[in-house]
């Protein structure tokens, strides 16, 4: 089953895929042409921002055995850690910056104030999550190891602790992300011999993990802490309040951008020999984004405009917002979904689903056609079938796949950006 199978594109010809693949294509080289120096002056404004708000926690941060100081500090350090988790970290390594050629904001060497190495979010994220985005078995931020947020996972018992391990994600969210690289779930399934080369890789890998999480403890959790003398303990403390604020933004808004109603969720056989429209349509698809106003498109990081970001990942993010106007226009144009809501109303949907789907598929009042969290399951299945062997109701995306049946493709894959 391919994407251009979808049955909400079912209405678009061939050359009407191709055509939207062509209008996307021409957004991108005119906003690539456009950059220039105003486009500069805003992410260096923007470091400047950032120093300066982390300068002022730190410092307030030395008169924080009094409860007002200890507040403003964590106010003023977490403002400053999400903005530059968000707005200047993940965009940056995303490459966003590098036309620019300053060392100081190229993705090559921008390493980021968070447990994770950069190296290795930058294969986990911007290769793995961004070519395969939402993609069962290739994209392991569905879930991030731990959660069941489609139908397509199988239940377990595991999974009746998830909204549990939902919650201890969001506090520690850069210690998930940190360790995501190292895959543990299937290390611990692996037999190899102690001088494999893939044993050495991990353990090179585990190396480099626990490295930059103990440069990140040391800073905030003593060197710090222990320049401010007698306000050790309270300056400790703010600093894991404000990492924690941090990570519970992080972890809302990528959330938001992918496991709301609407954020469609796939496995392989949706994605085989896609061509660059193709791969256009699946990330508009997959995404959803975030309403607001500009406040919050910049303490997102830009991330509110997920679906546009996921067209255009190397694309500056102060552009998205200009973009996302004419990649709505382009939906309406073709009868095509664009999802977007408020923020509390697309986190909470994703908890709705955590919460939902923490249970066996047999103790929900919905199935997998008509639930709304699934309703890839209901798009890609068209008329369900009955499963002849249960009795149960199944969409036809399923038993096709069960089947082994594939749909012959017109075109070779084509590499995604």
């Amino acid at each position: 089953m391919a994407i251009s199978d979808v049955k909400e594109y079912a209405h678009l010809t061939p050359e009407d895929v191709e055509a939207i693949g062509a209008e996307l294509d021409a957004i991108r080289r005119e906003v690539e042409s456009s950059l220039g120096e105003k486009d500069a002056r805003y992410i260096r404004n923007v470091i400047r921002l950032q120093r300066g708000l982390e300068i002022s926690g730190r410092a307030v941060l030395f008169a924080s055995l009094f409860p007002p100081a200890w507040l403003a500090g964590v106010a003023l350090l977490g403002t400053a850690k999400i903005i530059e988790n968000m707005e200047i970290g993940h965009n940056v390594m995303h490459g966003q910056w590098d036309w620019m050629n300053d060392p100081e904001i190229h993705s090559t060497q921008w390493e980021w104030d968070n447990a994770g190495p950069a190296e290795h979010w930058k294969i986990t994220h911007n290769f793995l999550h961004h070519k395969y985005t939402n993609v069962l078995g290739m994209d392991d931020d569905i879930g991030y190891g731990l959660l069941r947020v489609t139908r397509d996972q199988r239940w377990s018992p595991f999974y009746l602790g998830q909204p549990v391990y939902n919650l201890l994600l969001q506090m520690f969210f850069e210690y998930g992300v940190a360790i995501q690289h190292l895959e543990l779930g299937k290390v611990a399934k692996k037999k190899w011999a102690p001088d494999s080369p893939e044993r050495k890789q991990f353990e090179e890998d585990r190396r480099t993990v626990l490295k930059k999480i103990g440069k990140q403890a040391a800073k905030d959790y003593l060197i710090f802490p222990l320049l401010t003398g007698p306000a050790f303990l309270g300056t400790l403390t703010a600093n894991l309040a404000a990492n924690v604020v941090r990570n519970v933004w992080t972890n809302a808004v990528i959330f938001c951008g992918h496991f709301p109603d609407g954020a469609e969720k796939f496995t392989k056989f949706d994605c085989d020999n896609e061509t660059q429209a193709e791969w256009y349509l699946r990330q508009m698809l997959g995404s959803a984004n975030i309403s607001g106003g500009p406040l919050m498109h910049f303490m997102t990081g830009n991330l509110s405009h997920q679906i546009e970001h996921h067209l255009y990942p190397d694309i500056p993010s102060n552009r998205l917002a200009d973009i996302a106007v004419r990649v709505r226009a382009l939906c309406e144009k073709y009868d095509l979904p664009y999802t977007t809501g408020s923020l509390p109303v697309q986190y909470a949907k994703s908890w709705r689903t955590i919460m939902k789907l923490s249970l066996p598929n047999k103790y929900l009042r919905r199935g997998t056609d008509d639930a709304p969290e699934t309703k890839s399951e209901k798009v890609f299945g068209g008329e369900s079938t009955i499963d002849p062997m249960t009795g149960k109701r199944r969409g036809l995306r399923t038993a096709l796949a069960e089947g082994g049946r594939r749909l012959a493709r017109r075109k070779q894959p084509a590499m995604a950006r």
